[in-house]
């Protein structure tokens, strides 16, 4: 049966279909997706670098259905989602800030909360623990507390769904009374300025050294800081869970070997599979040339598996010394949040073990989310 770098996101084992790309078609035209795929180190490499390529099409820089809205005017604003001059200054204000993230707070939040999660007994909350832990220790560094926290891992897991294409109007309008609900959560701690502690206090203060003076763009950027940790976290958390019960790697004694293991899991069973990026000038990648318009899927997941880069790619190893990693990107648009991601898995792993948890009571092939880019397994 063919298989696309799409549907190899929710294949139980999708690595010898991209060890294939890798070896035979590192940077090829997909018919069946309409689309270039990157797949080798060198490609993506390439890809992400490149100029000619944005992370939107030229001609719609904000998703037609939330135009106009909330969610709209967040996206438009968000790093991650931006191209240009002003994306790189307030993208070096958003890496600051949270290269300032308290990493050990946010350990004890996110141990605390999954302690709170497992307090009822009865079947491991899975969901609560990948998506809604993350999501609250993230509101929690951002100043909301007494419910407020929880209010926002709830709103974030309907704001996120407009970001796909696939996202129906349902999901859309959803996603801008979201959008609309953490902009009112979040603007007294931008207005706030940059006194005190947590996140939003970091991004003004980056900001102001920065001499950033808007504040709108800072409100969207912390509901990115929201957005970047929902999926990414949860599939992170949740292939490592998979990998213990898979026997892929020895269960942790500590915090230390968990955080190895977390780190390893990033590059081993990527939670980011695939980005895609836009051509706005043509783009040359050996003999083939890319033009305006069309699109480049990167498989990010296919590269941290390169043979090129990493030696026995095909093995988990938390020892692993300088790996080669793409599962964050690279360049411009390299995810800053890595370190906040790595301290949240591995510290509900951690508590998830102190309460008992065996790699045993999951199954070593579960389903995974039917997502296009997201690895999250369901548990």
């Amino acid at each position: 049966m063919t298989t696309t770098p799409i549907e190899a996101v929710r294949l139980p084992d999708p690595y010898p279909f991209y060890a294939r790309l890798v070896a035979e078609r590192p940077f090829a035209h997909d018919g069946a997706l309409g689309a270039w795929v990157a797949a080798d180190a060198a490609a993506v490499r390439s890809v992400l670098g490149s100029g000619a390529l944005r992370v939107r099409p030229p001609a719609e820089p904000v998703p037609a259905g939330i135009a106009g809205t909330a969610a709209g005017e967040v996206f438009g604003d968000l790093v991650r989602m931006t191209d240009g001059e002003p994306q790189r200054r307030l993208k070096a204000v958003v890496a600051q800030a949270l290269g300032r993230a308290d990493t050990e707070r946010a350990g004890r939040l996110a141990a605390a909360f999954t302690r709170e999660a497992l307090a009822g007994g009865g079947r491991i909350p899975y969901e609560e623990l990948m998506f809604g832990v993350p999501a609250r220790v993230v509101a929690a560094l951002s100043g909301l507390t007494d419910g407020a926290d929880a209010e926002a891992a709830r709103a974030i897991g309907d704001f996120v769904q407009c970001i796909p294409a696939s996202a129906t109007p349902a999901q859309q309008q959803a996603a801008a009374s979201a959008a609309a609900r953490l902009r009112e959560l979040l603007r007294p701690g931008i207005e706030a300025g940059g006194t005190g502690p947590g996140l939003l206090a970091e991004l003004v203060r980056a900001a102001d050294g920065a001499s950033w003076t808007q504040r709108a763009p800072l409100v969207s950027n912390a509901v990115g800081f929201l957005s970047q940790t929902y999926d990414a976290t949860a599939g992170l958390l949740g292939n490592t869970l998979v990998a213990l019960a898979r026997g892929a790697a020895a269960v942790p004694r500590d915090a230390r070997a968990a955080g190895a293991l977390v780190r390893e899991v990033v590059r081993y069973d990527a939670p980011v599979q695939n980005t895609r990026r836009f051509a706005a000038e043509p783009y040359r990648y050996g003999d083939a040339k890319v033009e305006p318009g069309e699109q480049v899927l990167v498989v990010l997941a296919a590269a941290n598996r390169d043979p090129a880069v990493n030696r026995d790619p095909q093995v988990l190893d938390p020892g692993r010394v300088n790996p080669a990693v793409f599962t964050f990107g690279a360049a411009a648009h390299r995810c800053p949040g890595e370190n906040l991601a790595a301290a949240l898995a591995a510290a509900v792993l951690m508590t998830l073990l102190a309460a008992g948890w065996a790699p045993a009571d999951l199954p070593a092939d579960p389903a995974y989310r039917p997502l296009a880019n997201a690895r999250i397994p369901l548990l």
